[in-house]
C-alpha cells in the first residue's frame, strides 16, 4: 500500500472513530473512539515477568536462555509488548486477516508503552512482506504498526530499506532447523546501513527465524546492532 493511501485510511479510520459511538472489538461494551474498552485492554495477556533479554522467552532469573547461548541470534536484544495468547492473538489474526488496519494503532500503543524512552536505535524498519503477499493482503501490518509507533517515540522509520525477495512456504508446522532453511536468502537489504543501529519490528515473534534472518541481512549490510521489537511473543 502506498504512504499516500495508508495517510488517507488512516485519516480515514480516525474520523469514523473520533464521530461514531463503538462497542468494544472483544466484549461489545460501548468503547466510543477506542477499539477495546479499558476492561479488555487491562486483559491482554502479560508476559512472564523472567526472561531471556535476547529472545524474550521465559527464563530463569532473566539470564540468557540456552537456546541463545548455543546458537546466538543475529538480534541482540528482543522489546515483546505482551504474550502470544487470548484474546491478543485473536486480535492480530484480525488485523492481519480481516483487514482491520486500525488494530495496528492499539498494537503501536502496546509495544510504546513496552519501550525505555530513550532507545538506542538510529532507524526502524518493518519486518517486509513479499510483493504476492502485500498483493494479496493489501497492507502491511509491520508497517503499518511502524508508521504509528516511530513518531510516537520519536524515530524514523523506512519500509524501503528491505525487502521480502522469496514468498516462502508457511512456517507453521516446520521445527526450528526447517524454518531456519525455509528463510535462508528470503531477504535483500537495498540500503547501505553503515554504522546504524536498527530496530526490525514486527506483530509476532514465535521461532525468531524470520528475524534472526533479517538481522543477518542488515548486519551485512553495515548495521552495528540490531533489535528485535514485537507486540507479541509466542510462548
Amino acid at each position: 500500500m502506498s504512504n499516500r493511501h495508508g495517510n488517507f485510511l488512516n485519516r480515514c479510520t480516525n474520523l469514523v472513530q473520533a464521530c461514531l459511538p463503538q462497542s468494544c472489538l472483544l466484549c461489545g461494551a460501548r468503547a466510543r473512539g477506542t477499539l477495546l474498552c479499558p476492561a479488555c485492554a487491562g486483559d491482554l495477556p502479560p508476559l512472564p515477568p523472567a526472561r531471556c533479554p535476547v529472545c524474550a522467552s521465559p527464563s530463569a532469573g532473566d539470564m540468557v536462555c540456552g537456546a541463545c547461548q548455543r546458537r546466538p541470534p543475529a538480534y541482540a536484544r528482543t522489546e515483546a509488548a505482551r504474550a502470544f495468547d487470548h484474546p491478543l492473538d485473536a486480535l492480530i489474526r484480525h488485523c492481519k486477516y480481516d483487514g482491520v488496519v486500525a488494530l495496528s494503532a492499539l498494537f503501536a500503543e502496546l509495544l510504546a508503552d513496552t519501550l525505555a524512552p530513550c532507545q538506542p536505535v538510529d532507524l526502524v524498519l518493518p519486518m517486509p512482506l513479499h510483493p504476492a503477499r502485500l498483493a494479496q493482503r493489501g497492507f502491511n501490518q509491520a508497517a503499518e504498526i511502524a508508521r504509528r509507533l516511530a513518531p510516537a517515540i520519536g524515530l524514523p522509520w523506512r519500509a524501503d530499506v528491505c525487502r521480502r525477495v522469496r514468498d516462502t512456504p508457511p512456517q507453521a508446522g516446520l521445527d526450528l532447523a526447517q524454518r531456519r532453511r525455509n528463510l535462508r536468502g528470503a531477504f535483500v537489504c537495498d540500503v547501505d546501513v553503515s554504522g546504524l543501529r536498527i530496530a526490525l519490528l514486527d506483530d509476532v515473534m514465535t521461532s525468531g527465524s524470520s528475524l534472526d534472518e533479517l538481522a543477518q541481512t542488515v548486519r551485512r549490510a553495515g548495521a552495528v546492532d540490531v533489535r528485535a521489537w514485537v507486540v507479541a511473543r509466542a510462548l
